[in-house]
């Protein structure tokens, strides 16, 4: 083509600044094509310059090293579940008098409606308050400690309120040697890890704790090998789930690898009909295996030095939290988000709270919002389309590390899940990690009103680039 046959030619002239370029040239006859594009780090001149910091060749290298590192820990980490134990026996720092939460450290004071309402419900559940109105002043009188459930080697969903007589599980990542643990399911709606404390709440803690628990346990012991939790995920996801709001296959699979040892257990056939049904009433049983499975992958590649691989995100209704793998166990947060996604009927957006829980640790590891390719049904709970829920996994693929050749999605030719969120790319793309997840009500006693998608706060993001590069590139 000659220089005059492209003047007398139609142009497509790609628009890569304001919208108001486009206009201009629209007006003049042209069609221009217009990029999505917002500058690295939003334009802030103080991010730009900590991620140019880190992109300078002899410190990006060491980072790409550490990276490369924390990645081979998730991908080489074999979670096991070896048994399930009371809190007070089992999680490291528990006390009688301690209730872990879910997402970063906050106060009483602070708290949401829904954490409140768990927090008031398990004091009653513990008999350290006679009624709720007694567990709020107890809560609030300094007696009771309250700490991250993440800073407990632990996970806990939604509210994430965990207290010394719940069952937790016990799994042991082989390869690396560490421990995680998390409450048990008490399945959907009206629990106290929305929030809902009433006396049904109450009494099926009772039973939990009582029945449900102990015929856990008591199989478990009963099964010598353990039950190979990377294994049964990825026939999970192969089943149509992505592992943190869709666990239909995975609580197939889970009961049915506990069933023979609960039928061997010396407890009556009444009680082990009960923890049946109990798991027949919701899929979500194993929601919180899967939770606590990958805590104890994302655990092991915690500490790696100049690594910028995010190992925690969690949120408690309030603030978001993330921590990441060359930070060790500082915090950065930034405000918790408003879940988008369809709601039960009764309810409007205006009654939902806020981001709540730990089982974003799935996203971390990269299933749940990142494998939404692997189960399209999901769409039908949080929302959107097959199509959106296919390209979210494609999309995760810019801001991570890796992928995982262990847990792969058959959709799209068995890529792995995206795997290592990598801080520099969160701030380089404007990618923000995608979560699927539950609504609770805004008020405490009430529950689960709705699902949907959510995206962390940019500013937790922003706050670790700079510690990174504090750290890093000085």
């Amino acid at each position: 083509m000659s220089v005059n046959d492209l003047f007398s030619s139609d142009l497509k002239p790609v628009n890569l600044g304001l919208d108001m370029f486009a206009d201009d040239l629209r007006a003049q006859g042209a069609t221009p094509v217009l990029m999505d594009w917002t500058p690295p780090g939003g334009g802030d001149p103080e991010i730009i310059s900590a991620l140019g910091r880190l992109e300078r060749p002899e410190i990006a290298e060491k980072i790409d090293a550490a990276n490369q590192e924390a990645l081979s820990r998730i991908l080489a980490a074999q979670p096991f579940l070896d048994g399930f134990g009371q809190a007070i026996d089992t999680v490291p720092g528990m006390t009688k008098t301690t209730i872990l939460h879910s997402g970063p450290p906050i106060t009483w004071e602070r708290m949401c409606g829904p954490m409140k309402g768990a927090v008031t419900g398990a004091l009653v559940f513990e008999g350290l308050a006679k009624d709720l109105d007694e567990a709020g002043e107890l809560a609030a009188s300094g007696e009771i400690t309250f700490s991250p459930c993440h800073e407990h080697q632990s996970v806990g969903s939604m509210a994430g309120v965990t207290s010394a007589s719940m069952w937790v599980h016990k799994v042991t990542n082989r390869t690396h040697g560490n421990t995680a643990y998390t409450n048990l399911s008490e399945q959907l709606s009206k629990i106290l890890r929305f929030g809902a404390n009433d006396q049904s709440v109450i009494d099926r803690l009772n039973w939990m704790r009582d029945v449900f628990g102990p015929v856990l346990s008591e199989a478990m012991k009963l099964n010598e090998d353990g039950l190979d939790l990377r294994l049964m995920l990825s026939q999970a996801l192969h089943m149509g789930d992505e592992a943190h709001n869709r666990n239909v296959a995975g609580t197939t699979l889970l009961i049915q690898a506990l069933a023979p040892y609960i039928l061997e257990t010396d407890f009556t056939t009444k009680e082990k009909r009960e923890v049946f049904d109990f798991v027949a009433s919701s899929d979500y049983f194993s929601g919180p295996t899967w939770m606590v499975t990958a805590k104890a992958a994302m655990d092991a590649a915690n500490g790696i030095e100049n690594s910028t691989v995010v190992t925690t995100m969690a949120r408690n209704g309030v603030d978001f939290g993330i921590r990441v793998s060359g930070t060790g166990g500082q915090w950065f947060t930034g405000p918790a988000q408003q879940v988008v996604g369809p709601m039960f009927a009764g309810y409007t957006p205006a009654d939902s709270g806020l981001d709540m829980g730990d089982s974003a640790i799935t996203e971390t590891y990269g299933i749940g919002g990142f494998a939404m390719a692997a189960a399209p049904a999901i769409v039908a709970l949080v929302g959107g389309t097959v199509q959106e829920a296919m390209g979210y996994s494609k999309t995760m693929n810019a801001i991570t590390t890796g992928n995982n050749p262990n847990v792969t999605i058959p959709a799209l030719d068995f890529m792995g899940v995206p795997s290592g969120i990598d801080v520099r790319k969160v701030i380089e793309t404007g990618i923000l990690p995608l979560i699927n997840t539950a609504i609770a009500h805004k008020d405490p006693g009430i529950g689960m009103i709705g699902a949907g998608i959510v995206h962390p706060p940019v500013e937790a993001f922003q706050q670790a680039l700079l510690e990174l590069s504090r750290r890093i590139a000085q």
